[in-house]
């Protein structure tokens, strides 16, 4: 992690939001930060993605899922239940985490799962084209068809019947149910990171 200056640690991170100071939370936000201290940003970590500042405060989406705990709580126990039992592989999981970060501009996601892309066997550039709103060549045809579905409901909230089929087809009525899953996890995230104008690090 780099040094922060005094203007980072009070808040340019956190976007329209101030970052949180651990020594003033309260007893659920700070049960909270301690749950996400010891996943995500252990997670995170691990990735060289960054999630705190020097000074404890939770950047990114984490400073402000703190402003309501009990409905995080929720929210966490719908995202791990999400990601144990899809049945999407890893790397159309992630194409459609990064085709919605891309309609939503949101560039902490964005940041974060361009990192993440490469665990899943995804290349750099194919996560930066995803990024940038196009569908790159070289990607395999399920990452593919899974960047047009999700590209034509995060943006026109309509599948015509041709993709639609194509996609039931690739990944069943199972998987396209994974697809909705996914996409309303990261529908909420992409939405609170744009909401309050959270930066990438």
């Amino acid at each position: 992690m780099t040094s922060d200056s005094p203007a980072e640690s009070a808040g340019s991170l956190g976007g329209r939001l101030p970052l949180a100071d651990p020594a003033t939370l309260a007893p659920a936000q700070r049960e909270l930060y301690d749950q996400l201290i010891g996943t995500w940003v252990a997670f995170t970590d691990k990735l060289g993605i960054r999630s705190t500042t020097e000074d404890g405060r939770l950047i990114g989406p984490f400073n402000a899922l703190l402003l309501h705990p009990e409905v995080t709580a929720k929210l966490l126990e719908f995202q791990g239940a999400e990601s144990a039992n899809t049945s999407l592989s890893p790397s159309v999981r992630e194409v459609v985490i990064i085709v919605l970060g891309a309609v939503y501009r949101a560039d902490y996601e964005l940041y974060a799962h361009k990192i993440v892309a490469r665990t899943v066997g995804l290349t750099d550039d194919h996560a930066l084209a995803l990024a940038a709103g196009e569908i790159p060549e070289g990607l395999g045809e399920h990452e593919k068809l899974a960047a047009r579905l999700t590209h034509a409901m995060a943006t026109h909230h309509r599948v015509d019947d041709k993709l639609y089929q194509d996609a039931l087809s690739a990944f069943g009525a199972k998987g396209l149910f994974d697809f909705v899953a996914v996409m309303g996890v990261y529908h909420t995230v992409c939405a609170m990171l744009t909401l309050f104008e959270v930066p990438a690090p």
